[in-house]
């Protein structure tokens, strides 16, 4: 298949049902990875949630893993350094063939596409009154809290791209046990914390999350989404 000619191609959005496992995650991931690339199948987003676990993004460093209550860890090909997946986060993996413009998402070009990834979720967080931005330096979301001043992380970002096809994708704090990142220096930063939107006193079910990813997704990327 011409992969230029799957230009307006829906892409798939798929929401997986109970907790998956991260290895199993992964092998799909690669797998619908070489597919799309082969022209074999659609592009996909699809929506997960882990058991606790840390993973390893390719600059991560030994000694930023603390360790805590025995949650595992796993290295990862995926850019970044540590972070953690849990019960009440929403994983997004986001499988898209990047040698094709998306909405505002150039082709082949990596930069703009994880500005996409960082509206996306900016866009999300707005639905529930939620400032995010991005900060220089420090990859991720970003909120402000009113009380203290103090920046705190909400959503972490972190890709892989293979001959133009992205894999792995975005994590967004939902409800999730925020004690469980003590066991790591999140993404190598150990000067800001992190929140949720639980923190945050937002009582947001994960359906509606996953509603307002949909529909931001499908606007920053100008994708029409068909459920998978």
């Amino acid at each position: 298949m011409d992969r230029q000619a799957s230009i307006t191609a829906p892409v798939e959005w798929a929401r997986a049902s109970g907790r998956v496992d991260y290895a199993a995650a992964l092998a799909e991931m690669q797998a619908r990875a070489v597919a799309i690339r082969a022209g074999e199948a659609a592009e996909l987003v699809w929506l997960v949630e882990h058991a606790p676990l840390y993973t390893a993004g390719t600059s991560a460093r030994d000694s930023d893993l603390i360790g805590l209550g025995g949650i595992p860890s796993h290295r990862t090909g995926r850019g970044g350094q540590w972070t953690y997946h849990g019960p009440g986060q929403r994983v997004a993996y986001v499988m898209l063939d990047l040698a094709k413009p998306h909405g505002a998402v150039p082709a082949r070009d990596i930069r703009q596409f994880v500005a996409g990834l960082e509206a996306w979720m900016i866009g999300a967080l707005a639905r529930f009154g939620v400032r995010a931005e991005t900060r220089a330096g420090r990859v991720g979301l970003w909120v402000v809290d009113p009380a203290t001043g103090a920046e705190q992380k909400i959503a972490a970002i972190g890709v892989r791209v293979s001959r133009w096809v992205s894999f792995h994708g975005v994590a967004l704090n939902v409800a999730p046990d925020l004690g469980h990142y003590a066991g790591i220096v999140p993404c190598g930063i150990s000067q800001h914390g992190v929140t949720s939107l639980a923190a945050l006193g937002v009582d947001a079910a994960m359906d509606a999350v996953d509603a307002a990813l949909r529909a931001e997704f499908a606007r920053i990327f100008g994708v029409e989404l068909v459920d998978f």
